[in-house]
């Protein structure tokens, strides 16, 4: 049976469709404000329970010349604007232990993103904070191996737990996702997120940076929620062929649009709702 997480005034892994989605790294309060509008009144439409996500840093990129977002400070600065003109919960990822409290202050999720899934320090340090916190499947782990992950934030006094699934390395630049891992996962009790722009991404694929298939994004998200995920995580944007990071594998709002409204509506059915 699959733990139901409780944010603000809907619940994730209950009988609506959660979506996490923003852009990938923070580059203008524009483009933000922009984004996070479009969404807003889309899910509001849709009655789809919604989270916008940003990065403030991606520490993580292929080159030390890529393009990280806005830092800390700033970032988190304009993410509480989104919150307060928008009236929409934030998720962010953190990428060091000293940043999760400093994070939480804005956040109402904590993301570990896949690369750092197992470092012990991040996790309890996360779970310290008391904010839900949703960790990343790396890349290079089974789904199996969440169990203990997940078990180092609730030994942490925090049960508040959610793991994002985003495919498994298959070869050089290249991923798979097998939906048997929503159904592993949820068999542990936690809610599962799919996310379906990571899962297209190429690693590496264009040599110092990567690239993507922006055209499987629908494929696998309808898939996922088919196979009983309870939320879906997306990193969209205005114009993602002009984005500064990970422009490969985001998706426009157009695009948004039509693939939340035909999952929402295979949610409905897998649901009974």
């Amino acid at each position: 049976m699959v733990n139901k997480v409780k944010l603000r005034d809907f619940e994730i892994g209950g009988k609506k469709l959660t979506i996490l989605a923003g852009p990938c790294a923070i580059e203008s309060k524009d483009i933000l404000f922009k984004t996070a509008e479009y969404l807003k009144k889309l899910t509001t439409e849709l009655d789809i329970n919604y989270v916008f996500k940003a990065s403030y840093d991606k520490a993580n990129r292929s080159s030390i010349n890529s393009y990280r977002g806005l830092g800390i400070e700033k970032g988190l600065s304009l993410l509480a604007e989104v919150k307060k003109e928008f009236d929409v919960p934030i998720v962010t990822d953190i990428h060091e232990s000293n940043q999760a409290q400093i994070a939480s202050e804005v956040a109402d999720i904590i993301q570990i993103p896949a690369f750092l899934c197992r470092q012990t320090d991040l996790l309890i340090a996360a779970a310290k904070t008391n904010k839900i916190i949703n960790i990343k499947k790396g890349q290079f782990l089974a789904p199996s191996q969440m169990k203990s992950i997940a078990q180092k934030v609730i030994d942490s006094g925090n049960k508040q737990v959610t793991i994002t699934d985003r495919g498994v390395s298959f070869g050089y630049n290249n991923l798979v996702s097998d939906m048997r891992a929503i159904p592993i996962i949820q068999e542990m009790g936690y809610p599962v997120i799919f996310d379906a722009t990571h899962s297209v991404q190429l690693p590496g694929g264009f040599g110092e940076s990567s690239s993507g298939e922006r055209k499987f994004v629908p494929v696998l998200a309808k898939a996922a929620v088919a196979s009983g995920a309870n939320g879906l995580f997306f990193e969209v944007h205005p114009s993602p062929d002009c984005a500064l990071c990970d422009g490969a594998n985001m998706i426009n709002f157009e695009q948004a649009k039509n693939i939340f409204n035909i999952c929402n509506e295979i949610f409905k059915l897998v649901n009974n709702v």
